[in-house]
């Protein structure tokens, strides 16, 4: 009997891995795939999105799929349970600021506030601290990356843009994920349903070339992307 007991214990403890809440379950497809020539990131900015975010985290998990988000420090405030919605589907989540501003523009303390503000805010809603920021629009300086560095960010940008903020359609999107490489970045935003429905064909891209979705690390190595030099990598999970 106590056999059994333990054996009905197993097959509930696997059962509950795969519930759509559970961050395994968001995994579990990616982890058997063929990721022999390496990992990208996909990264999604801006949100929470109250019209978008669920439905790009529905994509995301069908898929299999993890991304790290960018989150925007008063769409948090207004969204907590859609950031934590992400935070329960396996999702990396990281600074975006807590307004959006050209941070290089604005001066000091208001960048450092900006940046520690929306720490704050993703701390107290879903108990983490973010390691990775990302600067709206992409704009950083010395000063920027000093702040970044008091607060123990490691700085973010891309290697491909999407151009969904630009209009691009949903094929356009697919096709700039289509130039991917190991290791490299896509810039793409939460809001756009263009972009959410890019995500099936750039997962299928990705595995028809051996990639699969990582995580986003530090590296020494200089990455070029978004006009600068910046110092992170996608890895595996």
């Amino acid at each position: 009997m106590r056999i059994l007991r333990i054996v009905v214990a197993l097959v509930m403890v696997a059962a509950a891995a795969l519930l759509p809440g559970n961050p395994a379950a968001a995994t579990s497809d990616r982890t058997d795939a063929n990721c022999s020539n390496g990992y990208v990131g996909l990264t999604y900015d801006d949100g929470p999105n109250a019209g978008t975010t669920q439905s790009l985290l529905n994509a995301l998990r069908a898929g299999g799929a993890r991304a790290t988000f960018f989150i925007w420090g008063q769409h948090a405030q207004q969204n907590p349970n859609l950031l934590r919605a992400t935070q329960a589907a396996g999702m990396w989540i990281a600074n975006h600021t807590m307004t959006h501003p050209h941070l290089t523009q604005i001066g000091e303390p208001a960048a450092f506030n900006e940046i520690n503000g929306a720490q704050q805010v993703i701390r107290q809603i879903t108990g983490l601290t973010p390691t990775l920021f990302r600067p709206p629009f992409g704009e950083t300086n010395a000063t920027v990356r000093n702040d970044e560095a008091r607060l123990g960010l490691t700085e973010v940008l891309w290697t491909v843009d999407s151009r969904d903020w630009a209009g691009a359609s949903t094929a356009q999107i697919v096709q700039a994920a289509s130039t991917l490489r190991p290791g490299g970045i896509i810039l793409m935003h939460e809001g756009f349903r263009t972009t959410i429905q890019a995500l099936p064909q750039i997962l299928s891209g990705l595995s028809s070339r051996g990639l699969c979705p990582g995580r986003i690390v530090f590296t020494p190595t200089n990455i070029s992307g978004a006009g600068q030099i910046f110092h992170a990598i996608a890895v595996a999970p």
